[in-house]
């Protein structure tokens, strides 16, 4: 009678570990390149303060412009503003008058 005898192998101990490496390499992987770990945060902020400086620049081309439409209010109805947007619009000068040309970028 033949009795076969199995040898105890040690890859069976490392089954577990592997797993468990391998598990935490892909988690701690995500965690900083991931779009929400160290790396996404960064350019998060990053983001943040580029949209910032944006919203700080809207702020103040809108206090520019409600200051100009205040000074064409019923109330404050100033004749100068008002000349000058007209004279803008419909492109008119007075005889004694010097034109002065400015690039179309620079019309404040």
């Amino acid at each position: 009678m033949w009795t076969r005898h199995h040898k105890r192998r040690n890859t069976g101990r490392l089954i577990i570990p592997a797993i468990t490496v391998l598990v935490l390499t892909y988690f701690g992987f995500h965690a900083y390149h991931g779009d929400y770990g160290l790396n996404g945060k960064e350019r998060l902020e990053g983001r943040i303060t580029e949209l910032e400086a944006n919203l700080d620049a809207l702020h103040r081309e809108r206090r520019e412009l409600e200051e100009r439409v205040s000074l064409l209010n019923d109330g404050s109805l100033e004749k100068d503003m008002l000349d000058e947007q007209a004279r803008r619009a419909l492109n008119l000068v007075r005889e004694n008058e010097i034109v002065i040309f400015r690039p179309a970028g620079g019309m404040n």
